[in-house]
This record gives C-alpha cells, sequence and structure tokens, in this order.
C-alpha cells in the first residue's frame, strides 16, 4: 500500500463509484489499512485534527495586557515621576510613582488571570467533546481516536457515532446522518452508497458523511477520503482565517479616551507650567525643578490612573458571574460587548429549538388532536380538537398511529443512570415513542406485538414496514407500515373510523389530503400511518423474501397523520420578549426549510405569524444596496450557507449595528467570529465554533444572551460612572492649580517677594490621588445599577462612553470643587476677597481637606447624570466603606506630626474642619440643582427605551 494516492488527488468521491475511491486510495474494502500503513500515512497526512489559533507563550500572554494606550500613559506618567525624584536628588520615596505602578500591575494580573481560566474551562469542553472511530485495521474492528485517522482508513459507522472524518459510502442500512452542525438541515438525512450522478451541494451528498456529523440512524461502511483541513468542516474553518475579528466597542472607545487623555495631559501639564514660569520670580535651579514637580503632578492628576484597574475588576467581577450562569468568557470586554449589541443574529437548531422531534399533532377520521409538553419524559397535555365521534373512539384510532408508527421503526427511548430520558435512533422515529409515552399507551403495545421482519425507510420507497405478530389475536400477523403521506395514501384501500374499518372513498381521501396539507402549511413534517392484517398464507408469503413483504404493502387500512417538529425552547421565547423589550432585533438566521424556520420564528416571537423568510438563494441575487435593505426589514433567514451568514452580518455592521452572532455548528462559526461577539454553544458547539466565539454558553440556553445583556449594560454603566467621577474629580485638581496661580493676587496666595504661592503642593496631589482615585473609584466600578437597563435601547456605535452632556457635568463639577477649594483657603488666609487670620500652611490644609471631602461628595454624584444622589443611597456598602477609609486617611494626614512633615500639612481645628465639610458639599448641592433641571427639560431620556439612562 506504499503507493496509495494523497487525498487531494482524489477529486469529488461522490460522483465516483466505490470501488474507484478505493483503488485511489490503495484501499482494502474488507481488512482496512495495516497498522504500519495508517501510521506511515498519519506522519504524511498529519492527524485529522482542524487548525486552531497558534499557542501564545505565557510572557506574550501577559505582556499583552500592558497594551493599552492608557497603559502606556500611566508608563510615561512613571517615567516623568522618576525622572523628578532623580532630580530631587531620590529624596524620601518615589509615591507617586509606585502607586502608579502597582495599579497598573494589578490591571496587568487580573486580565491575565481571567483570560487564563477562560482559556481553561474552553480546553476543557474540548477534552470533553474529543471522539473515537471505529475502524478495521489488519483485519479487525477496533476503535481509535478520530484524531488518528488516515485516508484510506475503513470507517464502521453505527447508531449514535460521531463520524470522525470525511468518507465515502461503501454500504449502508437505514443509515440515517444528523448534519445540523454542518448544513444547519435539523432532519435527519437519509444515507445510500449508490453513486451521484452529478456533483451535488454538500446537503445532498447522500452518498457521503462528513467530519463532525452524528449517526442517528442505521449502520453502513465508508472509507475516508479527507481529513483534518481537507474536510468539509476544515473548508469552513479554514474561512476563519480570511475573517478579521472585530475589536471590541469598549476597546474602540478606551483606546480613544487614552488619546484624547493623553493630549490633554500634555497640553494642561506644559500651560501650567509656563504659566508659573512666566507670572513667577524663578531664581534658582530648585524652583525650576519645584515648577516641573508641580507640571509632573498635575500631569498624573489630569490621568485617571484607577480606570485600568477599575475596568479589569468590573468586568472581571461580570465574567464571574456569567460563569456562575454557565457562561464562559473569553475575554474581559466581550461581557461588556454584548450589552452594546443591538441585534442578536441566532441559528435555530438547538439554539432556540430543543432539537428533540416532536409530534405536535395526531388526525385521524374522527377529529385532530394536540399533545403538548416538552421533553423525553412521559408528561404532557391532550386536547381533541373538532373531535366527530366520542373520545374514546378517537382515542382507540390515536392508539394505532401512534402505536403503528413506533412499531414502523427502530428507535429506542431509554433512561440514563441519571433518570433522564434519552433517544437512541432516529429523532422522527422516536417522536412516536415519547407521544405514546405521553399520552399512557406504550406498556400495552410491548406486549401485544412481537416483530416478525421488517423492510427499512429507503429514498425510494419513502415507507418502513415492519411484520408483526399481535398476541391479542392469536399470532395473527400484521403489516405496519409508516412514510410518506401521499405515497402510503396511495396504497390504501379503506380507512380506520372509531373502531370501525370502512372504504376509503373519494371524498375522505380528498378530506385526508386536506389535512395533510393544513399541517404542512403549519409547518409540521407529516408521516401516515396505515396497517394490513394478514391471512395465514399472506404471512407465509411474507417470512420467505423481503420482496414478499413489499409484494403485501396494498389494500392498507389508512389509520392517521401525525405532524412533528423540532419544539422551540420555552426559555427562548422569555429571552427574546426580554431582549425586544431592551430594543434589540432578534434575527433568525438557518439553514432548514423556510417554512419550518418561519413558523418556529412565530412561535417564539421573533416574527408575526404568516411572515415569510428569505432564503439564501434569494440573497444571492441581491446586491449590497438591496442587501441592506433585506436586513433591516427581514427577520428570518432560512436556506442559507457560511457565506450568506458573513453578508448578513457585515450588512448589519455597516448599518451601525453592534452584532452578537450565535450558534453551535461548524457552519456558524466564520460568523461568529466576524461578529462584534460571537457566542458558541458549548454542549451541542464544535470545536470550530468554539475556537471562533469570544463567549461559550455551557448549557447552550439562549436565556444565558439576554442575562450577559443585562450584565453588559450593568458594566457600561458602572464604566461611566466611574469615568464621570475620576474626571471630574481629577478635572477640580487641574483648575485648583491652575485657577489658583492665575488668580493668586486676588486670593491672596502672593509671597512677600512677590513670588506666586500654590495653592496645592505636588505631594499633596498626589496624595488626593492616592486617596480617592484607588478605594472609591473602585467601588464605584461594583456599583449597582440605579436604573432598570434593559428598559432602554441599546447605545449605538457612535454613541461615546463620554458624551457631551457628561463632559459638560465633568466640567462643572471640577470647576465647582475648584472654586470651592479656593474659596476655603481665601477665608483662611490673610489678604484676599475675604479676610482670614490663618498662616499660609493651615489654609493650605484647610483647602486641601476640602478638596479631598469634595471628591468624596462626587462619589454619589457620580452615581447617575439624572437621579438624586439620595435614590438608592446604601445599596454599596463598598462605597461608604471606602468613603471611610480616605475620611481616616484625610485625617491622619492632617493630624500625625510625620506625615505634617512629609506633605506640608498642619493641624485644623473642629471648626475648620466643619467649615471644610461645608464647603466640599457644594458640590453636591449643585450636582443635585444640574439633575433637578435635566429631569425637568428632558423628563423622557433615560427613563425609557429613548435613550440610556446615565
Amino acid at each position: 500500500m506504499t503507493g496509495a494516492l494523497k487525498a487531494p488527488e482524489l477529486g469529488d468521491p461522490s460522483v465516483q463509484a466505490a470501488g474507484q475511491v478505493l483503488q485511489a486510495l490503495a484501499a482494502d474494502a474488507e481488512r482496512g489499512l495495516t497498522s504500519q500503513e495508517a501510521a506511515r500515512r498519519l506522519a504524511v497526512h498529519g492527524r485529522n485534527e482542524l487548525r486552531g489559533a497558534a499557542a501564545v507563550a505565557t510572557w506574550r500572554r501577559l505582556l499583552a495586557q500592558f497594551q493599552d494606550p492608557l497603559v502606556y500613559l500611566l508608563l510615561a506618567a512613571i517615567g516623568i515621576a522618576l525622572g523628578a525624584w532623580a532630580i530631587e536628588g531620590y529624596a524620601g520615596w518615589p509615591l507617586d510613582a509606585l502607586v502608579i505602578a502597582a495599579v497598573v500591575l494589578l490591571n496587568g494580573v487580573l486580565g491575565f488571570v481571567q483570560q487564563a481560566k477562560a482559556a481553561n474551562a474552553v480546553a476543557a469542553l474540548a477534552r470533553m467533546t474529543a471522539v473515537t472511530s471505529a475502524v478495521v485495521r489488519d483485519g479487525h474492528a477496533l476503535r481509535v481516536p478520530s484524531a488518528e485517522l488516515v485516508p484510506g482508513d475503513l470507517l464502521v459507522l453505527g447508531e449514535g457515532d460521531a463520524v470522525g472524518a470525511d468518507a465515502r459510502l461503501l454500504e449502508a442500512s437505514s443509515l440515517r446522518v444528523l448534519e445540523a452542525s454542518l448544513t444547519g438541515e435539523s432532519d435527519a438525512v437519509l444515507k445510500d452508497a449508490t453513486t451521484l450522478p452529478a456533483p451535488a451541494a454538500l446537503g445532498d451528498r447522500f452518498d457521503m458523511v462528513f467530519k463532525g456529523t452524528a449517526i442517528a440512524q442505521g449502520t453502513g461502511r465508508a472509507v475516508v477520503t479527507a481529513t483534518g483541513m481537507r474536510t468539509e468542516v476544515g473548508a469552513i474553518a479554514g474561512m476563519l482565517d480570511a475573517t478579521v475579528e472585530a475589536p471590541t466597542p469598549l476597546g474602540i472607545e478606551v483606546a480613544r479616551i487614552g488619546r484624547m487623555l493623553g493630549i490633554a495631559v500634555v497640553v494642561i501639564a506644559a500651560v501650567v507650567v509656563a504659566t508659573v514660569l512666566l507670572i513667577s520670580d524663578i531664581r534658582t535651579a530648585a524652583d525650576v525643578v519645584a515648577v516641573l514637580l508641580l507640571g509632573v503632578s498635575l500631569a498624573v492628576a489630569a490621568v485617571p490612573e484607577g480606570l485600568p484597574a477599575i475596568l479589569s475588576v468590573v468586568l472581571a467581577m461580570g465574567v464571574q458571574r456569567m460563569a456562575k450562569h454557565n457562561a464562559i468568557v473569553k475575554n474581559l470586554s466581550s461581557v461588556e460587548t454584548l450589552g452594546a449589541a443591538s441585534v442578536i443574529c441566532t441559528d435555530k437548531t438547538g439554539t432556540l429549538t430543543r432539537a428533540e422531534m416532536t409530534i405536535e399533532r395526531v388526525v385521524t377520521a374522527s377529529g385532530s388532536t394536540r399533545i403538548t409538553g416538552a421533553g423525553y419524559a412521559p408528561t404532557g397535555r391532550v386536547e381533541h380538537e373538532g373531535a366527530e365521534l366520542p373520545a374514546g373512539s378517537l382515542r382507540d384510532e390515536q392508539t394505532v398511529v401512534l402505536a403503528g408508527g413506533s412499531l414502523a421503526g427502530d428507535a429506542q427511548l431509554r433512561q440514563d443512570a441519571g433518570g433522564a430520558w434519552r433517544i437512541h435512533g432516529d429523532p422522527t422515529e422516536a417522536a412516536f415513542l415519547v407521544a405514546e409515552r405521553k399520552m399512557g399507551l406504550n406498556a400495552r403495545r410491548v406486549q401485544r406485538f412481537e416483530r416478525i421482519a421488517a423492510i427499512p425507510f429507503t429514498s425510494e420507497r419513502k415507507m418502513m414496514s415492519t411484520l408483526e405478530r399481535d398476541h391479542d389475536h392469536g399470532d395473527q400477523a400484521v403489516l405496519v407500515t409508516k412514510g410518506a403521506p401521499d405515497v402510503l395514501l396511495a396504497r390504501c384501500s379503506r380507512v380506520r373510523v372509531g373502531r370501525d374499518v370502512i372504504a376509503l372513498d373519494a371524498a375522505m381521501r380528498a378530506r385526508i389530503v386536506a389535512d395533510v396539507d393544513a399541517l404542512s402549511d403549519a409547518a409540521l413534517r407529516t408521516l401516515a400511518v396505515a396497517y394490513r392484517p394478514l391471512t395465514a398464507l399472506e404471512q407465509a408469503l411474507a417470512m420467505d423474501t423481503v420482496e414478499g413483504i413489499d409484494a403485501l404493502e396494498h389494500e392498507l387500512i389508512f389509520v392517521g397523520t401525525v405532524g412533528i417538529i423540532d419544539p422551540p425552547r420555552a426559555e427562548a421565547a422569555v429571552a427574546i420578549r426580554e431582549a425586544q423589550h431592551a430594543g434589540i432585533r432578534v434575527i433568525m438566521i438557518t439553514g432548514d426549510h423556510p417554512r419550518t424556520a418561519a413558523r418556529i420564528a412565530a412561535d417564539l416571537g421573533i416574527v408575526a405569524p404568516g411572515a415569510t423568510a428569505l432564503t439564501g438563494l434569494a440573497l444571492d441575487r441581491l446586491d449590497a444596496a438591496a442587501l441592506a435593505e433585506a436586513v433591516r426589514r427581514t427577520a428570518v433567514f432560512a436556506r442559507v450557507a457560511p457565506a450568506h451568514k458573513l453578508r448578513i452580518v457585515a450588512a448589519l455592521q455597516a448599518d451601525g449595528n453592534v452584532v452578537a452572532m450565535t450558534g453551535d455548528g461548524v457552519n456558524d462559526a466564520p460568523a461568529l467570529k466576524a461578529a462584534d461577539i460571537g457566542v458558541a454553544m458549548g454542549v451541542t458547539g464544535t470545536e470550530v465554533t468554539r475556537e471562533a466565539a469570544r463567549m461559550i454558553l455551557v448549557d447552550d440556553n439562549f436565556a444565558t444572551i439576554v442575562a450577559a445583556v443585562r450584565e453588559g449594560r450593568g458594566i457600561f454603566d458602572s464604566i461611566r460612572k466611574a469615568l464621570r467621577y475620576l474626571l471630574s474629580s481629577n478635572m477640580g485638581e487641574v483648575l485648583t492649580v491652575f485657577l489658583g496661580v492665575v488668580g493668586a493676587g486676588v486670593l491672596g496666595l502672593a509671597g512677600a517677594d512677590g513670588a506666586v504661592v500654590l495653592p496645592l503642593l505636588a505631594t499633596q496631589i498626589l496624595w488626593i490621588n492616592l486617596v480617592t482615585d484607588s478605594g472609591p473609584a473602585l467601588a464605584m466600578g461594583v456599583d449597582p445599577p440605579t436604573d432598570d437597563v434593559m428598559a432602554r435601547s441599546p447605545r449605538g456605535r457612535s454613541e461615546r462612553v463620554i458624551d457631551a452632556r457628561m463632559w459638560s457635568g465633568v466640567i462643572q463639577g471640577g470647576l465647582v470643587m475648584a472654586l470651592t477649594t479656593l474659596l476655603t483657603i481665601d477665608i483662611l488666609l490673610p489678604g484676599g476677597m475675604i479676610e482670614g487670620r490663618q498662616d499660609l500652611a493651615t489654609a493650605r490644609t484647610a483647602g486641601f481637606t476640602a478638596l479631598v471631602l469634595a471628591q468624596l461628595f462626587n462619589c454619589f454624584n457620580a452615581r447617575s447624570d439624572r437621579r438624586s444622589a439620595f435614590s438608592h443611597l446604601f445599596v454599596n456598602r463598598w462605597l461608604w466603606a471606602a468613603i471611610a477609609l480616605s475620611v481616616a486617611l484625610q485625617v491622619a494626614v492632617v493630624h500625625l506630626g510625620f506625615l505634617n512633615l512629609a506633605f506640608g500639612t498642619a493641624p485644623l481645628a473642629l471648626d475648620q474642619w466643619l467649615l471644610c465639610a461645608a464647603m466640599a458639599s457644594v458640590v453636591l448641592w449643585y450636582s443635585e440643582l444640574r439633575k433637578l433641571v435635566i429631569r425637568w427639560r428632558w423628563p423622557g431620556v433615560g427613563a425609557s427605551a429613548r435613550g440610556p439612562a446615565r
């Protein structure tokens, strides 16, 4: 076998005879490959694995945590602070540099740890879903890891197996394959080893099985034609390499804020230093160093150095809360991105539906019955509709329909060790078993009938028949048949009505056809059931050959038709309503039939009843402008390919939407990566999907996505609160120094020799940052939402974290804090507008204390730009603890002797403390007045879905 051709030289195996494929691969249809040849081919072709993202070294992942504009700004501030410390002769500790470095390091460690946790969780999921395959090697059947399959391997396929590689069927017996993960088609596909006459679409290659799919029923043997990235799954995975992962809205905003603050810091520091140098009497190098140190201090004051740590802490806490709700977030900012989502594009099968084929309607001559109740457990409710005969007669017909459908099938329903009911076999066949259990009918059937022989379902026959021995009627043989209604009806001459059997006349035949059409119009898959008692002679003929049974499939007694559907998840409907209430569009994108997709979408409330789906074929005919219009007005897309999903996502993003894309199949992976945030299903999702996604739902629950949206919106609000607080407080420090220098003469801050006296010392500014930008800012970041975050529409892609109204509040708050600080100094200092009697050290300490207390009052202002600070005042215990700690530290720096020396402070009397507190509270009362005006002028904004509450 050393002359085996490589898989790429094989061409399309679906249009080649099985013998040709075996010859091209130098494979043996009986003995398979030898172990030595399999090892050789494994070395040539590589492992049967999909190409994942290249592993990133630990040190690179740690270093990546510091690649952020704000972090660059802080690193520059550390360098400047260390330079100034060196110029001063290394006096004392470089407190400012150490504090900023600690914040930067904390931020990096938090991000690194969280990403490592997410990576470990994803790896654990991959290990859980690792599969093995049954192969024939050296003439013996054995199981090997699917990763070790090679072209030419002989696969043995059985019910419940995962298909480990693309393979050409050599033989198949009632083989049905679930291909939803690859094509999006919910129904099991019947396979046949017959060679296709011409190339066909992926979902129509009936003589092939593909990697990543699963065997629902039957058996087969196939020769592996492609492994790894050469499989159809690999082709889709390869599309990921060309798909650019969009940056998160939060990442974009933080980068923009970092750039903006970088420019502002340089400008502020330069203006203040230049002003002081111009209007002051600079005589010595020490004076120059003091002015430069002031500039550095102001630069540090202007930078919200707590922001990176706050972002990491807030996002990390959100990630931990999501983990408790069975969601794995692969990077921190992805949680916030979901909060910005304006559109959720979701797959149907397994995501919005239960992936359980369920009989919803049973229609017989006596009427119609609706069966409700989800899952495989024997619980449900039966509702009779339009019954023309007594309930007993109707139930008798239903018994025959469901029992007949169960007998003419090979599926089984079993209870596992945990007590949960599981199906084994074709989900559509299992639907009869489940419906029987819900109606309490199965026990009698199992005791009464015994299978003698069977003819399996084929695509040509569109029927399955079994020969049963009826123990209740002297072991008489009964032929039971299940199949497509039109095919079965053509073989029937009688119909069961109640407990009687009558001739099937034209009127009754027309009525049955109308019933089938009504079920199909309701997007239900239809199957009919018929039977025929056999004479002893007919039974003898049927026992001889399969052809004998086939010859008896006429003169049947028609019993009824069932309507089958994969039902929607109840929790998905609730989640969709909540998402729509929050102003988020939900769009279904599926490979399933348009009518089925539209029905499920209507049941879930995505579209109104009667709405239609737009198909992939129709999308191909649309240009860019028409596609943009289509995605604006269409909520259901059906029969779509992976490329269509990419086009839809791109069109939505171009229209200004933040797009979340959910899915579980390989066909979803490229769109998941292209979306602003891809959400993969952890249970039914494939390895390709999980690799492409930014979030993985461990429980495959669509409702978890809406919970993440709520979490993300709360996180965005927390970030805004922290920014509002940090920027307004830092603005207060900058304006205090700048206005104090410019208005020194008015305030009485001029020295005896005419030199300008600074209102705050550089060390005092750094102390303020240490006390107010750490604990209170972090506590602000975890403040509970003060507004109903799901009662407003999503923020636009172009909406800024810091908008014009927020900037106005930041500047006003900073200005009020600066003016009250300077007024406090003026009240105590001799000269100026108000004559005081205290020395410079005491007046400066009072101003210093007033500014610290003002920033602590500002904590309450920053919790909302509309609501009163007294609303939900005590919900954040961490904030109160941080404020108490900051006040205690400020008391220490004012009254402890060694801190007096370090920070140039002097002890204050009680009346002076009261003055500082009263002046500091002005910022709170001013903010309350401002919010009152905002609520009066814009009463609806922020309180409803018309705009975000801020």
